[in-house]
């Protein structure tokens, strides 16, 4: 097993991204391997710093830098050995096994659809976030940013990669798939909302409970939230200032502490051919280290293989 990690990538890189790739280092087992992809001359300091020798990894040196800022596409064709394209060349040629960076979002995107392409069957992949319950455990969201604007049967297929993402990551038994509306009855809401509804009741792909309403994000009700791209990026930037808030206040809570994103490392691009993760831009080493041990667990699990069968 290869796992592949940007290490330019972020607003705190290369160090904080060496940092956290050492930190994951040491949760690997034998015959997991880190490849680390970036300028080896901007990283060997830090690991001089930690003590830590290069050799436990493999590296892969990168010249250029996709900037946070810069315009995916644009980028994507004129950094060719910028580390995230190097990352997704690999990925694509099968030299490393999953590729997970906290730069441009944009670029990743863009990258992941070039590269690896999506699996035969999706209309459009998703970004996933992870969204903590208030009882215990967790659950996921999708889209979060990736569409915008979605179809009816987009929705529909983004119940299924979040039902297979919950089910092996999240080790929930057959997950409850939700989705997001202004009311639980079958008739609120929109036209998408409404044409998406029909489709989801009818479907036998995953375990629909329903509507349900922005107060149900951290319950019981749903193990699943559907929505657009953009209902599910103003949700997460809601939930993520929660943390923030509590911070600010100076008070702890163990439930809003769950808000705190480094501890899930990045969220997943479901529907592509191979296990890509997009990380915060602002990530510490924490964040990078779960980053890493994200990706492992979507290579252990076997989750793209999964999701391909499903759309078979």
């Amino acid at each position: 097993m290869k796992i592949g990690l940007d290490i330019m990538g972020g607003d705190y890189a290369p160090k904080a991204t060496v940092l956290g790739a050492i930190a994951a280092y040491e949760s690997l087992e034998p015959g997991e391997t880190l490849v680390l992809i970036g300028d080896k001359e901007q990283a060997l300091p830090y690991f001089k710093e930690q003590n830590f020798n290069p050799d436990n990894v493999e590296f892969v040196h990168t010249t250029e830098v996709i900037g946070m800022g810069e315009h995916p596409t644009k980028a994507i064709t004129q950094k060719p050995d910028s580390s995230i394209c190097v990352g997704f060349r690999m990925l694509k040629e099968g030299k490393i096994d999953s590729f997970a960076s906290a730069g441009n979002t944009g670029a990743m995107l863009v990258g992941a659809m070039f590269s690896v392409k999506t699996i035969p069957g999706v209309i459009r992949p998703a970004i996933s976030s992870i969204v903590p319950k208030l009882k215990d455990g967790f659950g996921i969201m999708l889209d979060v940013g990736a569409n915008a604007d979605c179809k009816p049967d987009t929705l529909l297929q983004f119940g299924v990669l979040g039902s297979l993402f919950a089910e092996n990551i999240l080790d929930i038994k057959n997950p409850k798939i939700g989705l997001i509306n202004i009311g639980e009855e079958e008739e609120k809401g929109n036209l998408l909302t409404q044409a998406t509804y029909t489709l989801m009741k009818d479907t036998t792909m995953f375990n629909f409970v329903g509507n349900v309403e922005g107060r149900d994000l951290f319950n019981d009700k749903a193990d699943v939230i559907v929505c657009d791209g953009f209902t599910g990026n103003v949700m997460l930037k809601l939930a993520e200032t929660f943390y923030i808030l509590t911070l600010k206040k100076g008070f702890k809570d163990e439930f809003f502490a769950k808000f705190n994103y480094e501890q899930y490392g990045g969220s997943p691009i479901l529907g592509v051919n191979a296990p890509v993760i997009i990380g915060h831009g602002i990530s510490p080493p924490e964040a990078i280290k779960n980053m890493v041990l994200l990706s492992r667990n979507m290579i252990q699990t076997k989750l793209i293989e999964k999701i391909t069968s499903a759309f078979k």
